[in-house]
């Protein structure tokens, strides 16, 4: 099945984008954006350039991707959830999108697919998502944080935090090359790869 390519699309300019990729026509898909075998991109979502759809990616009606960010094999990212620019999403991660969740209602007849108060993750700049992680909204992932593969989160990942674990709890920090942070005492941090310094405060950390 060919696929259905938002208007904002210059498929002349734009990277490889699988046939059987499924783009609702009211997607806007940015310049250079690669999407492989199997992709669904439901109506009204946005992704930004240069972004990287690996086989069997889920986008949810309305999501907005960042420019630049790879979303891995067979991610589901549900409506309303926001990624900024650089984002990371590892194979098989879940946004989740209903707070109580249920297929039928009291009386045990079907409820409807739009009785639902949707709730989102937003992920801010930078920050990697591990592969089969869960985010269970509504939570943000703060910038250049780490979700180890395979966490649970249930509650919002400050900016820089490492977190591991069920449910996901932070163990570290980490700088923008993604590498554990070294300690330095007195709450000082130094990234290993660029050298660049935080500091620590109130379970908070800048980048100096």
């Amino acid at each position: 099945m060919p696929a259905a390519r938002g208007h904002m699309m210059d498929v002349a300019a734009s990277a490889p984008i699988d046939p059987s990729a499924i783009i609702d026509p009211t997607a806007v898909i940015g310049q250079g954006c690669t999407i492989r075998q199997l992709v669904q991109v439901r109506e009204f979502a946005r992704l930004g350039p240069e972004c990287v759809l690996a086989r069997g990616t889920y986008i949810g009606p309305g999501v907005v991707v960042g420019r630049h960010c790879t979303i891995q094999e067979y991610a589901v990212i549900y409506e309303p959830s926001l990624l900024e620019d650089g984002v990371f999403v590892g194979a098989a991660a879940v946004f989740t999108n209903n707070s109580h969740p249920r297929a039928v209602n009291p009386d045990g007849t079907p409820r409807a697919t739009d009785d639902r108060d949707l709730v989102g993750v937003t992920v801010r700049t930078g920050a990697t998502i591990g592969a089969h992680a869960v985010c269970i909204a509504p939570l943000t992932i703060g910038r250049w944080a780490l979700v180890a593969a395979g966490a649970i989160v249930t509650e919002n990942v400050p900016d820089y935090a490492q977190v591991v674990g069920v449910p996901a709890r932070r163990t570290g920090w980490v700088g923008r090359s993604g590498l554990p942070l070294r300690a330095e005492g007195d709450g000082r941090f130094v990234c290993p790869v660029t050298g660049d310094e935080y500091t620590e405060r109130d379970g908070l950390l800048t980048r100096n």
